[in-house]
């Protein structure tokens, strides 16, 4: 199995620092390293989605 390889390597660390930053927003606790796949379906897709909507959000905002 081969490990994602990321399109800009330099910006792992700045998206660790989102996702932990829009995991707190909703509430889900997320470890900063390590493993993560106790967490529910829900849990994974709300941080996504509010990572998605900053994203919107600051891009509307620079419109």
């Amino acid at each position: 199995m081969s490990k994602k390889k990321s399109a800009v390597p330099e910006a792992k660390e700045a998206l660790d620092n989102f996702k932990m930053e829009a995991a707190n927003e909703v509430g889900v606790d997320l470890k900063k390293q390590g493993y993560n796949g106790n967490l529910t379906s829900k849990e994974a897709g709300s941080v996504g989605g509010q990572m998605v909507k900053k994203m919107v959000e600051k891009y509307e905002s620079e419109m």
